[in-house]
């Protein structure tokens, strides 16, 4: 996590902070002194605090959004037992401490985790920090850390049972069908009408891999003198399925200055990668099935569109779970559907 998006928090949330420190000594965490806290990160799924000591001690704690959870959603400890799985793998990630479930201490489960050094490219201010080369240097790793994720040999890193090994994009369709029944806050027939159509133009999958499901640039750090990726963050939706599902992802997240855009995206400044530059380098690098990626960045895009409009509902349900970037509007959530049925037309599908 990275100092250059700290924000000032009294406290975690529902947490009894003197209850929390003496949890953290039990696993090994030793903060010194009188403790801080800083809510870090533009996410607003599962939220993500720094605390640090007298002594310059900094450590990381997660723990769900504030209200209502969906079912199966923000499940902080499945998270921890994905990072402490991939330690040691070519996939760079932090240490997990322990995860408590004291209730007498958070109503929710909170994850301690090491504090990584770098910087997450949240705004223009950070993508202004680094040269252009080093811009497209941030691209080529992001490219080589997806590789490494789905190159895990799930057997020798025990997450070989963390999901199904059925068919990736029919259980992907019946999740976020369901998510979006209970958290729309309106109708969009266009949506319904995409999740008709991926449903009857599955592409045939050859491989089951660990797939992250949330890969984009802020949910990275980088080395601001490499653009190396020193960390690959917010796993709560990873699973096992189909790893061109995962540059599907990566691509619908990533924007153009012609989209309807949120805050000010780094993507689009000089020296990145477009689109379809990430997506050559992805299928050099791995060797996977150019045809078959159009279905995957349709979906990644309607997927997309089921979370914007879950951050927006949650937003509204509770002014807590607001982030400094801002809240997806409906434009956004109508954009991404609208990119969606692009792609989907493009490949006739």
């Amino acid at each position: 996590m990275s100092p250059n998006t700290a924000r000032p928090a009294a406290t975690i949330p529902d947490t009894d902070m003197s209850g929390l420190v003496g949890w953290l000594r039990t696993v090994g965490v030793r903060p010194e002194g009188e403790i801080g806290c800083s809510r870090v990160g533009f996410g607003q799924s599962n939220l993500t605090y720094v605390i640090h000591d007298e002594m310059g001690g900094r450590w990381v704690l997660r723990r769900p959004p504030v209200g209502h959870l969906l079912a199966s959603a923000h499940d902080v400890e499945r998270e921890a037992r994905i990072l402490a799985g991939l330690a040691g793998t070519d996939v760079p990630v932090p240490q997990i401490y322990g995860v408590c479930t004291d209730e007498t201490v958070s109503p929710v489960p909170v994850v301690a985790m090491e504090f990584v050094a770098g910087t997450v490219l949240t705004d223009r201010i950070a993508g202004e920090s680094i040269s252009p080369d080093i811009r497209h240097e941030v691209g080529q790793s992001m490219i080589d850390t997806l590789a490494h994720i789905h190159a895990v040999d799930l057997d020798a890193v025990g997450l070989s049972d963390l999901a199904s090994h059925k068919p990736y994009a029919a259980r992907q369709l019946k999740r976020w069908s369901a998510q979006w029944e209970q958290s729309k806050s309106r109708d969009i027939p266009e949506l319904d009408d995409l999740t008709r159509r991926l449903a009857a133009n599955i592409p045939e999958q050859h491989e089951t891999a660990l797939v992250h499901g949330d890969f984009h640039i802020r949910n990275v750090m980088i080395d601001p003198t490499s653009g190396a990726v020193t960390a690959a963050l917010d796993w709560e939706l990873a699973t096992l399925g189909d790893p061109l599902a995962d540059i599907g992802s990566t691509l619908a997240y990533w924007p153009a200055v012609t989209d309807v855009l949120l805050g000010e995206p780094v993507e689009i400044m000089d020296g990145f990668p477009t689109r379809a530059e990430l997506a050559d380098a992805y299928l050099a690098r791995t060797g996977r099935d150019r045809d078959a990626l159009a279905y995957w960045q349709t979906l990644g895009l309607w997927k997309v569109a089921i979370i914007a409009e879950g951050v927006l509902r949650r937003a509204q349900d509770n002014p807590a779970n607001r982030a400094a970037a801002g809240v997806p509007t409906p434009a956004h959530v109508d954009n991404f559907v609208a990119r969606a049925v692009a792609v989907a037309d493009d490949a006739g599908l």
